[in-house]
């Protein structure tokens, strides 16, 4: 293998950061040609393909560097204590039965559309299914679109390290995710700017958005502050603290669980990164019962996501450009997964008359998570973004867990 122009990490690290600077500053300019560009690419995207693009042309070597090893994990168990503890389950159940069921309606669809989305292609093309069941098999790729679209970037590279995905089929299934997740954005943006007349048609009633705009707005005027060096300490104590603990407990129980319980293995039992995943998951939504909570307020979940951004970064790096070329069908797949989520939210809120901002925010929460979802929230009204973040945090709170199970039905599927 060519040996990469840059070798050193640090600055390596710089590279990424600094291509992540360029991404949020030009996304986020007044500059009409940037407007008229990330109107049509995502940011997100871009964050993935730049520092491939390096990997591909030889000046970075994702395979040989240790950032996507540090990132993993220290930043991303970090990452998921932070982004659980801010969970108000209060706020949540006050949204009401239907915005919550609209929600779990949307994480049912993407837990069940992968399987069938495997089933109808075993159907029509048996020989995409007959891989094996090494690293790089299609099940395995497709376990990170399910972390990725019920809860976030952080899940997604959580599923990559608990059902070992190879680089190859992740750098396509990365593509995959990304494109058809925006498209389906792109017509729920279309959605709303016709809400009014799809509630009427179904008859939802939309007085209790009316009041939850309101409650929205007096909670975010209440705790929100400019966070001081204490209140950022604090936070950093909190996130690398609980990862310190995750690793401690997937330290003890990996091993008695390889000596104790051989079946383990076919469940992930068997992998520290599994436990230490789920052990810091589990500490962020405890936390989010504690004052701990409060932190949300100085700006915790800003933090996370920009440890989640580098780990996007680093993945990036490990991402072969050119794999989307060979592999089209995958992106039938991804169409049939993403089609099954949309035509089950459309039912079941037309079931229920659901206001259509409630099954918009609810599938944008699963599929696009906190990056994404307050945008499709905001198209309903500004105030209401923050509706959007609450129920993100929720699907990173589920995406560890209904992920994981979505991975073992699909991987039952390709037997």
């Amino acid at each position: 293998m060519q040996t990469p122009l840059l070798q050193n990490d640090a600055t390596v690290l710089g590279l990424l950061t600094v291509l992540l600077g360029l991404v949020f500053y030009t996304s986020h300019c007044e500059n009409r040609y940037f407007k008229a560009f990330y109107r049509f690419v995502p940011a997100l995207l871009l964050c993935y393909f730049l520092p491939s693009l390096f990997n591909s042309a030889g000046i970075i070597d994702g395979d040989h560097s240790k950032l996507y090893f540090v990132a993993s994990r220290y930043l991303l168990p970090a990452c998921l204590v932070l982004l659980c503890m801010s969970i108000d389950f209060k706020a949540i159940l006050g949204l009401g039965p239907k915005a919550l069921t609209m929600f779990l309606v949307g994480t049912l669809g993407i837990v069940l559309g992968g399987p069938i989305a495997l089933l109808v292609m075993r159907f029509f093309d048996p020989e995409l299914l007959s891989g094996g069941d090494g690293s790089e098999a299609l099940w395995r790729g497709m376990t990170t679109i399910a972390g990725s679209w019920i809860g976030g970037g952080a899940n997604q590279a959580a599923m990559k390290e608990v059902y070992q995905v190879g680089n190859g089929i992740f750098s396509v299934m990365v593509t995959v995710d990304v494109i058809v997740a925006n498209i389906w954005m792109a017509v729920l943006l279309y959605l709303a700017s016709r809400s009014t007349q799809i509630d009427k048609r179904i008859g939802a009633d939309t007085r209790g958005i009316e009041l939850l705009k309101n409650k929205v707005q007096a909670f975010h005027a209440e705790h929100a502050k400019i966070p001081d060096t204490r209140d950022l300490i604090l936070i950093i104590a909190v996130g690398f603290g609980a990862t310190g603990l995750s690793h401690w407990v997937a330290d003890v129980v990996t091993p008695w669980m390889v000596a104790n319980v051989p079946w383990g293995a076919r469940y992930s039992l068997h992998s520290d990164f599994f436990w230490m995943i789920v052990t810091a998951t589990s500490i962020g939504l405890v936390l989010s019962f504690t004052r701990a909570r409060r932190l949300e307020g100085a700006g915790a979940s800003k933090v996370a996501t920009v440890f989640l951004y580098i780990l996007v970064a680093t993945i990036g790096m490990k991402m072969d450009v050119l794999a989307i070329k060979d592999t089209p069908i995958y992106f039938v797949i991804g169409f049939i997964w993403m089609a099954f989520h949309a035509a089950l939210m459309l039912v079941v809120a037309r079931i229920i008359k659901a206001p259509l901002f409630y099954m918009a925010v609810g599938s944008q929460a699963n599929v696009g998570g906190a990056a994404s979802a307050p945008v499709v929230a905001s198209a309903f009204h500004p105030a209401l973004a923050p509706v959007g973040v609450l129920l993100a945090v929720l699907g990173y709170a589920l995406g560890t867990y209904m992920a994981w199970l979505c991975g073992q039905l699909m991987h039952f599927i390709s037997l």
